[in-house]
């Protein structure tokens, strides 16, 4: 179990406050406007009204007691970069912050953030490659770099092992289970022969995956 501050109970911030809870966490929330806190009560045990752009107020909690504070008031940038400084000055041990333009993104990693979600863009380009890209079923973001892809088998590969295609050394790609039928099979062994009705989970870069699949 995790002890969660959460700052903001919009939409985000709220879901994120509920999901926690149901995964065993202890969790705090903090927001300012009465009506907001009022209808997170019924999903939210500890609810505290209050600024948390106020030093004071945010001193009086005890922010080195929480293993993670989430700033959810991503509708507010200059609000959000402020608590994020506040608690970075404090001693957060891990700030999660919501962002919702790249370039506030930047801004909170640079001032005390240390992942910063931004989901309207991370939405968007999950679905253009899912609905958009030939042979990509799914996609979920790792970094900005490395992503887990749910791919059609290649045509050239059907008949064939996992080693002799030398998976990984040639295509810089990890197979991290296979799919048939909508049944998934984890961490498939080297000998795994590839046939045309299965999809493959795997983990690489966007390019690597997209030279692949050319």
């Amino acid at each position: 179990m995790k002890t969660v501050l959460v700052i903001g109970l919009g939409r985000f911030g709220r879901h994120m406050a509920q999901k926690l809870l149901e995964e065993g966490n202890d969790v705090l929330a903090v927001e300012k406007d009465e009506d907001r806190a009022d209808k997170a009560a019924s999903i939210l045990r500890d609810i505290q009204i209050g600024d948390a752009t106020d030093e004071q107020f945010i001193s009086s909690i005890g922010i080195n007691h929480f293993d993670m504070c989430v700033v959810a008031v991503g509708d507010n940038f200059q609000s959000a970069l402020e608590i994020t400084v506040l608690l970075k000055d404090m001693g957060a041990k891990f700030i999660l912050a919501r962002a919702s333009r790249d370039v506030h993104r930047k801004l909170l990693l640079r001032n005390g953030a240390d992942h910063v979600v931004y989901a309207e863009r991370e939405m968007a380009e999950r679905l253009a490659i899912k609905y958009g890209a030939k042979n990509i079923f799914d996609y979920i973001e790792l970094t900005e770099e490395i992503g887990i892809f749910e791919i059609a088998v290649p045509v050239s590969w059907y008949g064939k092992t996992i080693i002799e295609k030398s998976v990984r050394t040639r295509y810089h790609i990890s197979i991290l289970a296979t799919k048939k039928k909508g049944k998934i099979y984890p961490l498939p062994p080297s000998d795994h022969r590839f046939s045309g009705d299965e999809t493959l989970m795997v983990m690489g870069s966007e390019n690597d995956l997209r030279a692949l699949m050319r």
